[in-house]
């Protein structure tokens, strides 16, 4: 059974750092997508960070350029380092794998959350 667990939130000042981690278990093969989702009190869920079957990378603009995704495939972990974070930075984070080409049917880990105080 794939579990994701994601690691590495908590509360820091505006301008402040932090690097999320998400382990995939239970897995057989690295996932084909992996990608990093947001959902703050009140508002839809978005998708901060995402990268495709193929290598393919995208941020939601507001991020661009503060955070970074990046993988270590031999550990199965997905990471999310977070710069310069904004009060509107805050919000729950997912991360999110799928092992099919079109990134469909994807697994969620639980999420972690961040909140970011000016």
């Amino acid at each position: 059974q794939v579990q994701l667990v994601e690691s590495g939130g908590g509360s820091v000042q505006a301008g402040g750092s932090l690097r999320l981690s998400c382990v995939a278990s239970g897995v057989t093969a690295s996932p084909l997508c992996m990608g990093w989702y947001r959902q703050a009190p009140g508002k839809e869920r978005e998708r901060v960070a995402f990268e495709e079957a193929g290598g393919r990378i995208t941020y939601v603009d507001s991020v661009r350029g503060r955070f970074t995704i990046s993988r270590d495939n031999a550990k199965n972990t997905l990471f999310l380092q977070m710069n310069s974070l904004k009060p509107e930075d805050t919000a729950m984070y997912y991360c999110a794998a799928s092992w099919r080409y079109s990134c469909a049917d994807s697994e969620w880990g639980q999420g972690t959350h961040v909140t970011v105080s000016s």
